[in-house]
């Protein structure tokens, strides 16, 4: 085996030498020729070819490698009634689900005031106008204690539970007497 690989390096150091145009030593001709491609590489020492390129994208893959399509016999084409299509096998198409649609309506924050809100009842969704309710708040207290230390402690100083004005604002639903919201003076 030593000797097979010793005359394959001189084989090809002398062709690198006539390449190059004149006599080289060994060494360097043995540099050359492991940086240099020979067009046909010489079998290798253990016996089995070595390949002259590397396998393709496709064949490494196995893209687009198909098997291969049975040629037609003779006298008979693809519009012949003799060749049969293959059998088409159909799926049973699943029945479409009900979309159920629900319309939700949003609605924007009421602001409620001393007047009656037309507005849609949150409880029983109904359009309505607001039923108000006056009740004490802070602003009534306050008016009450300012006019007693004004001196009117005869009966006066209630006088600001008997005003609307000064009295805090609910507002109830007509129809099913829901508390929709508060208006509060202070």
């Amino acid at each position: 085996r030593g000797e097979a690989a010793q005359s394959s390096r001189e084989h090809s150091g002398s062709s690198s030498a006539r390449a190059s145009g004149g006599p080289q030593s060994p060494r360097r001709s043995f540099v050359l020729d492991t940086m240099s491609a020979p067009a046909s590489y010489p079998p290798a020492p253990s016996g089995y070819p070595i390949p002259s390129a590397p396998p393709t994208y496709e064949e490494t893959t196995r893209i687009n490698t198909y098997p291969p399509y049975p040629t037609p016999e003779s006298g008979h084409g693809p519009n012949m009634k003799s060749m049969n299509p293959p059998p088409y096998l159909s799926q049973p198409v699943p029945a479409p689900n009900p979309i159920t649609v629900q319309t939700v309506y949003v609605q924007q924050p009421v602001t409620f005031y001393d007047r009656p809100v037309q507005m849609c009842c949150p409880s029983c969704n109904k359009m309505i106008v607001t039923r108000l309710s006056h009740s004490a708040g802070a602003l009534t207290w306050l008016s009450c204690g300012s006019l007693c230390l004004l001196g009117c402690v005869a009966g006066c100083c209630f006088i600001p539970f008997c005003v609307d004005a000064l009295q805090d604002v609910d507002h109830y639903c007509p129809s099913c007497q829901a508390l929709l919201g508060t208006y509060k003076r202070l």
